[in-house]
């Protein structure tokens, strides 16, 4: 194929512009160009240029959960956006869009549809985002990672990619009982409050109960000294750190995972195949993270506990049930492994290059 140039849409977060990314490097591994659009306060900012890529600066902001004042800004700056993409969009001609959605993808879709570039769209969540349900009737096909998902979207327009992944995680091993229980516990890159006072509070239950656990929290930059120092007190195995690299070879590690539900961790979980216990965060978007967590609990892949439900007691009972049945570890494992899918960006520059425009539209 001919090599084009794409646009990639979506920002705000990591779990906008990771999977972005995955795509972005197979497409110039298939010697195709790629420009992102984002915002200089969004993550994209640092982890789009850190990665290399290209990236012009838009300005656009939420409509959910935003006062009326912000609400406003984000009105005005819409046309201003999408505007200055349309012009971009004439100057450069682009074959086709890839949106990861959010509210940072909004001016470059709309611009894109304006003067008819494809669109292809990726929901990594169980409940789509108000972004990509807007786009659904517009887009040429839009890339899902739950079955159920597909009911909000036209019939035929959809297909299961799930959310790109590292490969590391689908390579993990099965791993062996050892005389001590792994638990990785993790509340991303910032640490989670709710994960971090249940883990604290779940080890002196440890301590007294006698039970052989290795226990790593990634609980953020910010209480990392302090739940540290706390931890060395106990007398229990493992560590606490504030940022975890190699995030794969932790996930080897672990006999059991605690993290939140977001769409990033999901997937990590199905690809490492690992049991899990999913604490949704209560704020999240339309409340997605809960989605997410239903999806997988449903398909017996993890045990989902509220925000609000989770505390050191709950997390030891569970820990130690979950420990002393590792029939039901292996049938979680399975499960989790059924909601896998490699190779997620691949099929999406497979879809990317079919609906491409050709290089000479106008």
């Amino acid at each position: 194929m001919l090599a084009k140039t794409f646009l990639m849409a979506g920002g705000g977060t990591g779990g906008h512009v990771i999977p972005a990314l995955a795509v972005a490097r197979e497409l110039v591994a298939r010697r195709h160009a790629v420009v992102f659009f984002g915002t200089k306060r969004g993550i994209e900012s640092r982890l789009v240029t850190s990665a290399g890529f290209p990236i012009e600066w838009i300005e656009i902001g939420g409509l959910k959960r935003v006062g009326l004042r912000q609400t406003l800004i984000t009105l005005r700056q819409l046309p201003v956006g999408t505007l200055q993409v349309m012009r971009w969009i004439d100057r450069n001609r682009p074959a086709a869009v890839f949106s990861m959605g959010g509210y940072a993808a909004a001016p470059t879709v709309l611009a894109a549809l304006l003067r008819r570039i494809p669109v292809v769209a990726m929901e990594p969540n169980a409940l789509p985002g108000a972004t990509n349900k807007w786009l659904a009737r517009f887009a040429a096909c839009t890339l899902i990672s739950f079955p159920e998902t597909s009911i909000y979207f036209p019939k035929g327009k959809t297909e299961v990619t799930g959310l790109p992944v590292r490969q590391e995680f689908f390579d993990l091993p099965a791993r062996p009982p050892g005389d001590e229980f792994n638990v990785l516990v993790t509340g991303g890159s910032h640490g989670s409050r709710t994960l971090n006072e249940a883990s604290r509070s779940s080890w002196p239950f440890f301590q007294r109960a006698g039970f052989k656990i290795h226990f790593r929290l990634q609980c953020g930059a910010a209480r990392q000294p302090e739940l540290a120092e706390e931890f060395s007190k106990t007398g229990l195995h493992g560590e606490v750190v504030g940022f975890i690299d190699a995030m794969p070879k932790a996930f080897g590690m672990a006999d059991l995972v605690v993290c939140r539900s977001g769409a990033g961790a999901v997937a990590e979980v199905a690809a490492a195949g690992k049991p899990s216990i999913l604490v949704p965060f209560p704020f999240a978007a339309d409340d997605h993270q809960l989605r997410n967590a239903e999806a997988m609990e449903r398909g017996g892949a993890a045990s989902l506990v509220q925000d609000k439900d989770m505390n050191g007691e709950k997390l030891f009972r569970m820990v130690t049930e979950l420990a002393a049945n590792p029939g039901q570890l292996l049938r979680m494992s399975e499960a989790a492994r059924r909601f896998a899918r490699p190779g997620a960006a691949n099929r999406a520059v497979d879809i990317l290059e079919k609906v491409a425009s050709p290089p000479n539209w106008h």
